[in-house]
């Protein structure tokens, strides 16, 4: 039988961005064995990701830059050589939606993967400048015309449906092959992480108040943050670590965090996001505390697999108590490694994107 082909426009090089990574790359191998014949073009090339998220060197990413619009122009005379084209978050970054446009001309059929409420604007530190240019109306459009929208929390499929009924609502999820739960042990020291991006790690921040008072209190502990090694603390009491992601050691590293920390502000933005950071710390059974916003609460049963906390005084509770606890450590973790597998892991999750990509046919 002849197999069926799927481009995917990715903004970012495979395996390297989060919401790509842990969404549909994990899935390629199964859609491959399913009958679908897989090319991925990405925006980014590996060069221009290894300085994207690092301040300065602005004439070189200007150049990366026109080189992926470069891409993307090579990209539109194959389209038709597809039966689908799977589009994630964008065509190309910026101004008014023509690339989309001209790929939604051209393409058989087309599939919307949308991850976080981009399209209220969000960028890192390094590149704020470019903030204004990010083309936002794109996303609109392409809600609006592609076969089927893809999205990761209830709050950003009800948005979407304004636009398009043909939407499925698919968190970000873990390979439970790969993540498998780690056994706590009585430390005096204990490990307080977090894990994530350049964008995202301003967040760990908003917690520098709850460590200093733990301090106060005698408590010892680490703080790990993994994916941003820039990082720092104002009050240098605060013992940190600070190291840069890498595919290789991902596993390794998350499994040094003894208590998983998910601090997120109360912004609109955030209710796009999937819980990610939290679906990794659990399905490797770290118990988690995370703010009560979004799509957390679909994950994370207060107390059972994980802990919601909303004010300063809930997030002290809840460290102090893990921190004490460590049979409780272990019991919440492996209640949260079941949630991962039940709900949010490959095996569960992997024959929607292939119904989805079947259905559009």
């Amino acid at each position: 039988m002849k197999s069926k082909k799927v481009l995917f426009l990715s903004p970012y090089p495979v395996d390297k961005a989060p919401s790509q990574r842990l969404k549909y790359e994990q899935y390629y191998k199964h859609i491959e064995a399913n009958g679908f014949e897989i090319t991925t073009s990405s925006f980014v090339s590996l060069d221009f990701w290894g300085i994207i998220y690092q301040k300065g060197n602005l004439l070189l990413k200007v150049l990366y830059t026109i080189l992926g619009y470069f891409r993307r122009f090579i990209d539109l005379f194959k389209l038709r050589k597809y039966d689908v084209v799977y589009i994630h978050l964008w065509v190309t970054p910026f101004g008014f939606p023509i690339f989309e446009w001209l790929v939604r001309l051209i393409a058989k059929k087309v599939v919307y993967d949308i991850d976080d409420m981009i399209f209220l604007g969000h960028s890192s530190e390094a590149n704020q400048l470019l903030e204004g240019l990010k083309g936002k109306k794109k996303m609109i459009y392409l809600m609006q015309s592609s076969n089927h929208v893809i999205t990761c929390t209830p709050t950003l499929d009800n948005f979407v449906r304004r636009y398009n009924t043909k939407t499925t609502d698919i968190s970000s999820t873990i390979n439970t092959d790969l993540y498998t739960p780690k056994e706590h042990k009585e430390k005096q020291t204990i490990t307080l992480g977090w894990s994530g991006s350049h964008s995202t790690s301003k967040y760990v921040k908003l917690l520098e108040p709850i460590f200093e008072k733990l301090l106060k209190k005698g408590h010892d502990f680490n703080v790990l943050v993994i994916g941003d090694a820039q990082f720092s603390f104002q009050n240098e009491a605060i013992k940190l670590n600070a190291i840069p992601w890498n595919l290789n050691t991902e596993v390794e590293d998350l499994k040094k965090i003894d208590i998983g920390l998910y601090p997120l502000p109360n912004e609109q933005w955030v209710l796009g996001k999937s819980g990610l950071k939290a679906l990794q710390y659990m399905a490797l059974g770290i118990p988690t505390i995370a703010t009560n916003i979004g799509a957390n609460s679909r994950i994370i049963q207060h107390s059972k697999n994980g802990f919601l906390v909303e004010s300063e005084e809930q997030w002290i509770n809840a460290i102090e108590f893990l921190i004490q606890n460590t049979e409780e450590r272990n019991t919440i973790g492996l209640n949260a490694t079941e949630t991962v597998v039940e709900k949010f892991s490959i095996h569960a999750n992997a024959k929607t994107y292939l119904e989805i990509l079947e259905g559009v046919l």
